[in-house]
């Protein structure tokens, strides 16, 4: 059975307007105001969920959605560099930066490794966890959306640091295991842009 799974990544907050890694920081006003209105364009599924992230449940609950949270849709796990803004990382610690962004089996912070992350993601895509329909939409961190394609087109590891996520936008995987088709960046547009 075909499978159509949309990922929406969540609204803005402070972490991501400061380039911080994930903090678990709660969407800012200008966040959960965008994700309010752009709650008539979200397309319908068989099944809603959440990664357990305080920017993706608020963003899901701003969307108007009651969505389950999913542990596998958890965002990047950065050990001790959560809540820290890469250039202070990058001065503090240039070499193991260097590592992090070159070999996608380094974990220099701790945490987990960008393959350790795809393959996370992958599993879950794979697992399709399918509504009534054939289909799932996910509120998931932008991380999760890039290991998603990266995963589904089956592209390099290293593609992901070529993929942009911007807020509030749809993915759209279509497909199952092993054969993914994908659909990128559609925004959602508040009731005002339709």
């Amino acid at each position: 059975m075909t499978v159509r799974v949309t990922l929406i990544s969540p609204a803005m907050n402070a972490a991501l307007r400061e380039a911080r890694f994930e903090d678990e920081a709660a969407l800012d006003r200008t966040g959960e105001r965008s994700a309010r209105a752009a709650a008539g364009s979200v397309p319908p599924a068989g099944r809603y969920l959440s990664g357990p992230s305080q920017r993706c449940l608020r963003t899901a609950e701003a969307l108007g959605l009651t969505a389950r949270t999913e542990a596998a849709l958890a965002d990047w796990d950065l050990g001790r560099w959560r809540g820290e803004r890469l250039d202070e990382v990058t001065a503090r610690e240039p070499e193991a930066v260097s590592a992090w962004l070159g070999d996608p089996a380094a974990a220099p912070h701790g945490g987990e490794s960008l393959r350790d992350l795809t393959a996370r993601v992958g599993g879950w895509l794979d697992a399709a966890p399918d509504g009534a329909d054939g289909s799932v939409l996910a509120v998931a961190g932008p991380s999760v959306v890039r290991a998603a394609v990266v995963h589904g087109l089956a592209l390099p590891v290293a593609a992901f640091w070529r993929l942009d996520v911007v807020p509030l936008a749809l993915t759209e995987l279509s497909g199952r295991s092993g054969r993914w088709n994908v659909r990128l960046g559609r925004p959602l547009r508040s009731a005002g842009e339709c």
